[in-house]
């Protein structure tokens, strides 16, 4: 530590033991859209994201049920932002309380809260200047929730 804080010793290296011990999570070339929508029909895994089996199976996930992808546009600020990078639960394709969903509509993908309200489904936008859409409930079959959103990174 005292080579991070004051360059007084050389960083010690280490060797990654029990490569078992990670789970790689596919982040696809696919965009989300936190705005108009964005869907590339024929995606493909860029690279993978490494997580270790404690921290996904203290949240309750699985790795086979998960995958990654990138947010594109600024509806979702100040919670999302464009270029970072979701992590999306596929069991979670009901909705349960409060979070961000990862829906298909019209043919693209949005990350947006959703509320179940009499009328339907409410499509909810953090960012102000975006407008609330209902989902009316003759037209539910039409949205498709492609899972839960449990983790979110990005540059500062």
């Amino acid at each position: 530590m005292q080579w991070l804080a004051f360059g007084e010793e050389k960083a010690q290296s280490f060797e990654v033991q029990g490569m078992d011990d990670y789970a790689f999570v596919p982040l696809y070339d696919a965009q989300c859209s936190a705005g108009d929508g964005a869907w590339n029909e024929n995606c493909r895994v860029l690279t993978h994201i490494s997580f270790t089996r404690y921290s996904l199976r203290k949240q309750g996930l699985t790795p086979d049920h998960l995958s990654a992808i990138r947010i594109d546009g600024d509806s979702m600020e100040p919670v999302l932002h464009s270029g970072d990078t979701v992590l999306i639960d596929h069991t979670r394709t009901a909705i349960e309380g409060e979070g961000i969903y990862i829906l298909r509509l019209d043919g693209h993908l949005y990350a947006k809260r959703l509320q179940r309200n009499f009328d339907g489904v409410a499509i909810i936008s953090a960012n102000n200047a975006y407008d609330k859409v209902t989902v009316p409930r003759d037209r539910l079959h039409e949205l498709e929730i492609v899972g839960r959103a449990v983790w979110s990174a990005g540059w500062l």
